[in-house]
């Protein structure tokens, strides 16, 4: 289990807060992070509303005092505009600065040197070590890369392979395609001093044809002092799933090498730090000795001896050597990889090594330096390749596979054939007894995305086996560096509604310990149960079969959780009160597949996502309550990462796709509600939907201070407080373009289990605290104390009861947030009698047992009466009634 971060005292915090002007932030490495090599780093930083201006300057300090060279932006603001969020950006050693701090003040001393040259045709970054070139158009993505004056890698560009059919022995001949990336845009997102990221979109585009598809946007960072240049790489499928069979993508560049051949490098990373090093050409093991201080040189990677000095038997006859000039990596499943090599195309490959989970990280050069490249969670989203070709010339080919073109076709169609339900009648039974929502056309592929992260080295020499370790360390675990969890509870952000671990009181104690339990059994269950691959890693399943005693992965709706019940959210509430670092890869793992994955991107059902079911994107309710920013929001001021900052951007409009989808479909479509005056009004819930739709607006507000949008959530929550019954009215037609709800006629209570559990609670929480608006926090206060109250107290308040509800487990959170905010020991007391005893969650926690075979497949720890929806809902009560109402639990 990986380390938490050291605790500081939050109040110790706010005296430093209250005694001085400026604060200084204490700053950890995730424990992970500590054998890592220098790299570059960039994190957010909470600010106290009304301490910093917009454009304040930051520097960054050692434990002894010296200043590191940071560059720092604005992420979000306060209404009165000053500064909420920021980010700051670094090139740091983690084991050389194990201790570091933030503050107020400008930077003295040397300064970083990163430079941008912008030019008509391409824009040149300069990290001080290496200089990239990067075209603005064409298919060659970036030109160059060189360290001094010597180009390291030439005409990177990315590939993609096709086919129009996988079943071929059904089919006949298979045609196969090869496209390229083909640049539309170039943009320079930042420019320095320290860090620097320039953006690329486009489609590939058809060799020697005209089609063009498959949308991509690839990002490059560079870091002053770096050598390195991280390349986040996303493509968005557009295809006819029927026919459109991707066969590889990845990125591919050239490797210039001079060097004689034998003195060629080739190296792969495996596992356990285990490292594959050969030469091109090997002059070990032959029949004619070179000798030791040859022999010694090539497998270090070192420059061997003029060939002149070489023993005259070897001299004369190293043509007859056999240069292996291509070599293979191919992870194709979990659990096993295999290293090939070959003299050149047209001969026999021979199997050189294998193993089970590489590093995914691979050399190619000489002494005179070369090229260290990998991919990122390689084993973790297989298939996965990486090819170096040709290294017996003087330009070697090197590609970085994201899909491994020696695996199967990447087959994304629907996995039944309707099963005769072709009308609304008889999808309303197949949900009924699959829990799957079906609709023929809707369970598409078509605009989901993903995101893979590579990592390309511009080194000087042929790495020692050690620093290889250390390069694949830091492509696998990138370090990351954070306020601890004291720090980032004393800025009460994303709600205040969690707090650090409480040592001193047992009852405490014992929740801490079953949130850790819980944490635990689903990090063991992504590998045991091998929840990876490239559209799966990052998602956990919904439901248990115990029966089988496997997750029901081929069952409807109940497979994969796409963030049902606000999955995204627990890890991220428990990595701020905990900072563990494998939580935090937990968290950043399900938040990148989630966002991209799981939403469709463009097409008819973009920006919304698809709730549970076999496949990703194969339900047929498309759900805002899936893409909702609330999920996103906080590895964005975390980490400043740019992708996920566009997918909380691609949300702001995401309330006018309910114009059109209705996003829960086999519901009973009799409300005359649902039927909207003017064009511009949807239907639209205050729990499920709305919840989503605030929490794009305030991040775009915050983020941009735009008034409209701000305008637009204000209007929203006032006119969801001026309904008959505020939240308890359930529902109404929003005007998409102002925001405001027409105020409903219909004067029946209602509440819906679903409401308040796809970030709601946590979006409100932010929102009353935020926004001055006493009629909308009495409707929210409202909402969170009578939905679990007895039945006649409901009825007295709202003139009816509102009848049997479920999840009431997981609403004690809300009780609790009501009892915070009006200081009520009664809602407190009812909040931990809630959570302890409440029905539709555990009043008692599953147990682990072992199962072996016969009666399983492969040994595994099982837990009889596990459901992720109500883990989630578990761990984030218990999170929040311990920050809200912890000084009231009662003693166990």
């Amino acid at each position: 289990m990986s380390l938490p971060f050291a605790p500081a005292l939050a109040s110790g915090l706010e005296e430093e807060i209250a005694a001085g002007p400026g604060i200084t932030v204490p700053l950890q490495w995730l424990a992970d992070a500590t054998t890592a090599r220098a790299a570059g780093v960039t994190w957010g930083v909470p600010w106290p509303q009304g301490k910093y201006k917009r454009n304040t300057p930051f520097t960054l300090h050692t434990q002894e005092g010296e200043q590191v060279a940071v560059q720092s932006w604005p992420l979000a603001f306060w209404p009165d505009g000053s500064l909420k969020w920021s980010a700051h950006a670094a090139y740091l050693d983690p084991t050389r600065t194990q201790h570091l701090s933030l503050r107020q003040g400008k930077a003295t001393g040397k300064t970083a040197q990163l430079r941008v040259a912008e030019a008509a045709s391409s824009v040149t970054v300069d990290t001080g070590v290496m200089q990239c070139e990067i075209n603005r158009q064409g298919a060659t993505l970036v030109a160059a890369i060189r360290r001094n004056g010597k180009a390291s890698a030439t005409n990177g560009r990315l590939v993609l392979l096709t086919q129009d059919s996988v079943d071929s022995a059904e089919e006949g001949v298979v045609r196969t395609q090869e496209f390229a990336g083909e640049i539309s845009r170039l943009t320079v997102e930042q420019a320095g001093p320290v860090r620097a990221v320039v953006k690329l979109e486009g489609q590939h585009r058809e060799n020697n044809g005209t089609r063009t598809w498959l949308p991509f946007v690839v990002r490059l960072y560079f870091y002053a002092g770096s050598e390195a240049v991280r390349v986040m790489h996303t493509f968005t499928y557009d295809g006819d799933e029927a026919r459109d069979f991707i066969k590889g993508v990845g990125v591919r560049f050239s490797v210039p090498l001079q060097a004689p051949i034998h003195d060629r490098h080739v190296r792969f990373v495996g596992e356990n730090r285990g490292v594959f090093g050969e030469a091109v050409r090997g002059l070990t093991g032959l029949r004619r000795d070179p000798g030791d201080a040859i022999t010694k040189a090539q497998v270090a990677g070192n420059a061997t001896p003029a060939v002149q000095d070489f023993p005259a038997p070897v001299a004369r006859n190293l043509q007859l050597i056999p240069a292996f000039g291509d070599y293979t990596l191919l992870q194709p499943s979990a659990d096993s990889f295999t290293i090939r090599k070959r003299t050149r195309k047209g001969f026999t490959w021979l199997t050189s090594a294998t193993g089970k989970r590489a590093s995914g990280l691979a050399y190619v050069g000489s002494p005179g330096g070369g090229v260290a490249f990998g991919i990122r969670n390689f084993w973790q989203s297989h298939p996965a390749q990486l090819d170096i070709r040709n290294a017996a010339t003087d330009q070697a080919e090197a590609t970085m596979w994201l899909w491994a073109p020696e695996a199967p076709p990447m087959d994304l169609r629907f996995y039944h054939d309707g099963l005769g339900q072709d009308t609304f009648a008889k999808q309303r039974e197949g949900l009924d007894i699959t829990y799957e929502d079906y609709e023929p056309g809707f369970g598409t592929p078509k605009g989901v995305a993903r995101t893979s992260e590579l990592m390309l080295w511009a080194l000087p020499a042929t790495p020692a086996a050690p620093e290889l370790v250390a390069l694949a360390q830091t492509l696998q675990t990138p370090p990351v560096l954070a306020c601890t969890p004291a720090y980032l509870q004393a800025r009460a952000i994303f709600g205040g509604n969690w707090s650090v671990p409480d040592a001193a009181s047992p009852a405490k104690v014992e929740i801490e310990k079953q949130l850790g339990q819980y944490f635990d059994f689903y990090k063991k269950e992504v590998d045991q149960r091998s929840w990876y691959g490239f559209w799966n890693y990052g998602d956990v399943m919904h439901s248990y079969d115990e029966s089988r005693h496997v997750w029901k992965y081929d069952i409807g709706g109940f497979a994969w959780d796409n963030s049902e019940l606000s999955t995204d959210m627990w890890l991220w509430y428990y990595f701020l009160s905990t900072g563990r670092a494998d939580v935090f890869r937990m968290a950043e793992a399900m938040t990148r597949h989630t966002g991209e994955v799981d939403v469709h991107h463009l097409g008819p059902f973009a920006p919304l996502g698809s709730r549970h079911n076999v496949l990703h994107w194969g339900d047929s309710a498309k759900q805002l309550r899936i893409s909702t920013a609330a999920n996103r929001r906080f590895y964005y001021y975390l980490t400043a990462d740019e992708r996920v900052g566009e997918l909380l951007r691609e949300q702001v409009p995401a309330a006018k796709a309910l114009l059109s989808i209705q996003p829960g479909r086999k519901l009973p479509q009799d409300d005359p509600r649902k039927s909207g005056v003017t064009p511009t009004e949807a239907y639209c819930s205050f729990g499920t939907d709305w919840g989503a739709i605030a929490a794009a607006w305030l991040t775009e507000w915050e983020r941009t201070g735009n008034p409209e949008i701000k305008q637009k959530l204000l209007n929203s929550m006032r006119t969801i407080a001026a309904q008959p019954h505020g939240f308890f009215t359930g529902s109404a037609l929003l005007d998409v373009e102002t925001g405001k709800f027409r105020i409903s006629t219909d004067t029946k209570p209602y509440a819906q289990h679903l409401n308040a559990v796809f970030g709601l609670p946590e979006v409100c929480a932010e929102l009353v605290t935020l926004v001055d608006m006493p009629e909308f926090e009495r409707a929210w206060l409202a909402y969170c104390e009578l939905y679990n109250a007895p039945e006649a107290e409901q009825a007295a308040r709202l003139g009816e009861s509102l009848g049997k509800l479920n999840l009431r487990q997981g609403h004690s959170r809300l009780t609790a947030f009501a009892a915070k905010r009006k200081g009520d020991k009664r809602l407190a007391q009812r909040a931990w009698e809630e959570f302890y005893h409440a029905s539709g969650g555990f009043t008692t926690h599953p147990k682990v047992r072992v199962l072996r075979g016969p009666e399983v497949l492969t040994p595994i720890d099982e837990a009889p009466g596990i459901s992720t929806n109500a883990v989630a809902q578990w761990g984030l009560a218990a999170i929040q009634c311990l920050a809200l109402v912890g000084e009231d639990i009662p003693a166990k």
